[in-house]
């Protein structure tokens, strides 16, 4: 993996976790039948999504340390 293209993964791992945390906490501010809903497979989805990112990092930072 070159160290431009592990940069772009990390930033779209990271945007992706962003996002879905941002949708999270709209749905809370919103309330209502959204929130219920939504708020809890937004929460495992961002768990997921961080997971994935975390993976995503380590990988990127094995590769250009060999």
């Amino acid at each position: 993996m070159a160290g431009s293209l592990g940069s772009v993964l990390v930033g779209i791992a990271t945007a992706a976790v962003a996002v879905v945390l941002m949708i999270g906490l709209y749905s809370l501010l919103r309330g209502g039948d959204f929130a219920r809903s939504y708020s809890n497979k937004l929460m495992r989805l961002r768990v997921v999504l961080q997971f994935a990112a975390i993976v995503v990092i380590m990988a990127v930072l094995y590769i250009s340390g060999r």
